[in-house]
């Protein structure tokens, strides 16, 4: 069996049809259909059960599909380290949008001792994340402690995990909203310097309208006003505006509609302030890690770890 029909069988494995398998390997149909006629008569065993709809791994594809992803992680790994500094990586980062928001300039810098690699980096949930690692889909997936603390049924003990800190949330609202401008009026001031809070009380705080995700940037649970870490049981909010776009929550915010509780890097854009509650002691605080697959990554992955973390 060769490098290239295993990969073609691991695409078609992993897509809803032949035709979508097709065209993430740039090839037709048919030069698919004759890459997996060959693997079979390779391996001497059909891999597929076969209708008219779809192809369906049977035991033995099942059994090969394993294999053939730590083969092929292997190759890459021997071929990137071979190459070095001049090898073509394709990084393939994972994990909740807001996390990849965090960490991707950096993880762009890392990879500029690299001049032919490429970062691709896909915004999923934190289950999704490490199914997607386990299948090889990743290279790295960047997920919460409580995601790895879960141990999930994607969870291999051959993976690492690399700490890059913790998120803290805070309540944010932009240069325009009343609040802000009423805070800032109170400090005889007109603008507010970058990097200060301002204080305000719970009563000032609760009598404007928020916004909020209805599923945890995290995970993607379903928790409603639970979702961004605000603890409503002790101070119920009015939260008017409900989306999961975190660019569409940012912008209720800039334009002074809404306040919103949101991770402490979102605080880099000059039109958002923080605004402390000083008669509230809660803060919510996520720990951050990169997992990857130590066993089958390339040098390169190991030093952009270590860059990382």
């Amino acid at each position: 069996m060769n490098l290239a029909d295993l990969r073609i069988f691991v695409s078609v494995a992993r897509s809803p049809s032949l035709a979508a398998a097709a065209l993430e390997s740039h090839l037709t149909p048919s030069a698919v259909s004759k890459a997996l006629k060959r693997l079979e008569e390779n391996v001497g065993m059909p891999l597929f059960d076969r209708s008219a709809k779809a192809l369906v791994l049977n035991q033995s594809g099942t059994f090969l599909l394993s294999r053939a992803q730590t083969l092929l992680a292997l190759a890459d790994q021997a071929r990137e380290d071979l190459q070095g500094g001049l090898a073509a990586i394709d990084c393939r980062v994972g994990g909740p949008a807001v996390l990849l928001w965090r960490h991707g300039r950096a993880m762009g810098e890392a990879l500029q001792a690299w001049p032919q690699a490429s970062l691709r980096m896909q915004a999923m949930f934190e289950d999704e994340a490490l199914a997607a690692l386990a299948r090889g889909d990743l290279n790295a997936a960047i997920v919460t402690r409580e995601a790895i603390d879960g141990r999930g049924e994607h969870w291999s003990e051959a993976w690492s995990v690399t700490p890059l800190g913790s998120v803290v949330q805070h309540l944010v609202g932009g240069v325009a909203h009343p609040l802000v401008q009423q805070l800032a009026a109170a400090g005889g001031r007109r603008q507010v310097p970058a990097g200060e809070a301002l204080q305000a009380s719970t009563a000032q705080v609760l009598a404007h309208d928020f916004a909020c995700p209805p599923r945890s940037m995290f995970c993607g649970v379903q928790r409603g006003a639970r979702s961004d870490g605000w603890r409503d049981d002790q101070l119920p909010r009015k939260i008017r505006y409900w989306t999961d776009d975190i660019h569409l929550l940012l912008g209720f915010v800039k334009s002074g509609a809404a306040l919103a509780y949101l991770p402490d890097f979102a605080l880099e854009d000059e039109e958002l302030v923080r605004i402390h509650v000083s008669d509230c002691a809660y803060q919510c605080v996520e720990q951050v890690a990169l997992v990857w697959n130590r066993a089958h990554a390339a040098e390169w992955m190991h030093q952009l770890a270590g860059v990382l973390a």
